[in-house]
């Protein structure tokens, strides 16, 4: 069922603005018109987490413009549908995207859509300026308090299919002080694996305990009724970059 078997399925796993990517920082491009992200979550509002099979997720209430991205390479406000997280095994690998060959313990996805130009997420995730998906790594460090919150909600999801309520949970906590960032044209990294996505990574990670990232290697692939596996090591390998330019907001 792997990534490696997924193109004869979705043939656009081979095509040429896949991801996630190796970012190599020697081939990165400053731009300076790149304008600075605005992450506006004050008024966000959170409805539930589940586990869908693949990862576990956070979803939004996306009725209006309030919970929103803008400026960063984006003419119009997205706005945030859900966040989800890629793990491993063990430290030495479990994020998506990589920088000059390096994995992180784990990466959070904040998925993001084009209100302004579609009509409904769908549409969205299936044209080529639909979607934004900010990514942020996570290392292993001191525990992160506002994480709790949300590792403590694991329990409740630990089969697939399973969904709990899950209130008033603010993703801005979630977010390193810095936003400097790179960006490049990608797609999403699960089946469908939509050429959508705007990507937007961010720079600095943030840092979580090895006791909370344990909580989510306790997760299962698998639904109640089915012998058990691990959901772990639930990540995307880095894509060909087929000429597309990773444009940064910093200069090295």
């Amino acid at each position: 069922e792997g990534p490696s078997e997924w193109h004869k399925s979705y043939p656009i796993a081979q095509g040429n603005r896949q991801s996630p990517i190796d970012i190599v920082s020697a081939k990165v491009v400053y731009d300076p018109n790149l304008k600075p992200l605005i992450i506006s979550y004050e008024s966000c509002t959170s409805l539930n987490i589940s586990n869908n099979g693949h990862s576990v997720m956070v979803e939004f209430e996306d009725t209006d413009d309030k919970t929103a991205i803008s400026g960063g390479p984006f003419d119009n406000p997205f706005r945030l549908r859900q966040f989800h997280f890629h793990w491993g095994t063990k430290p030495s690998q479990g994020s998506e995207h990589t920088i000059d060959g390096k994995p992180f313990p784990c990466e959070l996805h904040l998925v993001h859509w084009n209100a302004r130009k579609y009509a409904t997420f769908g549409e969205a995730a299936a044209a080529p300026d639909g979607l934004a998906v900010v990514g942020v790594f996570l290392e292993i460090g001191k525990e992160h308090a506002n994480m709790n919150r949300l590792t403590d909600a694991l329990y409740m999801v630990k089969f697939k299919g399973t969904k709990a309520q899950f209130r008033s949970f603010n993703p801005k906590c979630l977010l390193p002080l810095s936003l400097d960032y790179w960006t490049y044209l990608g797609s999403l990294t699960t089946p469908p694996l939509n050429e959508s996505v705007t990507w937007i990574v961010l720079k600095e990670p943030i840092r979580i305990s090895e006791k909370q990232l344990e909580k989510f290697r306790m997760l299962l692939f698998t639904s109640e009724e089915d012998q058990r596996v691990q959901m772990v090591n639930n990540f995307r390998p880095p894509q060909p970059l087929k000429g597309r330019v990773v444009r940064a907001s910093f200069k090295a």
